[in-house]
């Protein structure tokens, strides 16, 4: 790809990520909070290692979002039984309530602005979509990476 065409791929991704994250304010979240919140609800209970492995912050970070989800009651900490000094995290009812409500909104306003544009361009973005799910994972994995080293 040249180089404008990779300007312009990350461009439109970042303002897309805008976007959809300010749906979360709505709920009294960060986007990031939000994000953090989404993976536990979809993927949890989840230790604390993975979960920075996946949202790519570092862990005194992570550390203070799960404090003020765990403080809102979205989220707990479960002590590992093997090991006391590590935890997993998982959603609460609230906290996966809070999920689907910001998970509906993004996808009703995806749904709605992707109904009003012509039909040839919501057909190109469907058989884009494992190509960008491709570029995640492999931003991901460069992410990791650099982390660990």
């Amino acid at each position: 790809m040249d180089a404008e065409t990779v300007n312009r791929l990350r461009r439109v991704v970042g303002k897309l990520s805008r976007q959809l994250n300010s749906s979360a304010t709505s709920e009294d979240l960060t986007p990031t909070q939000a994000s953090v919140l989404g993976l536990i609800a979809g993927q949890g209970p989840l230790s604390i290692a993975r979960l920075t492995e996946l949202e790519g912050l570092n862990p005194t970070m992570l550390s203070r979002v799960i404090s003020k989800l765990d403080d809102a009651g979205l989220v707990r900490r479960v002590p590992d039984p093997a090991d006391l000094r590590t935890a997993s995290v998982e959603v609460t009812p609230a906290g996966s309530r809070v999920h689907q409500r910001i998970r509906a909104r993004r996808t009703a306003i995806v749904s709605e602005c992707a109904e009003r544009l012509p039909t040839k361009h919501a057909e190109m973005l469907a058989r884009a979509l494992p190509a960008l799910e491709a570029l995640a994972d492999e931003l991901q994995r460069t992410d990791a990476k650099q982390m660990a080293g």
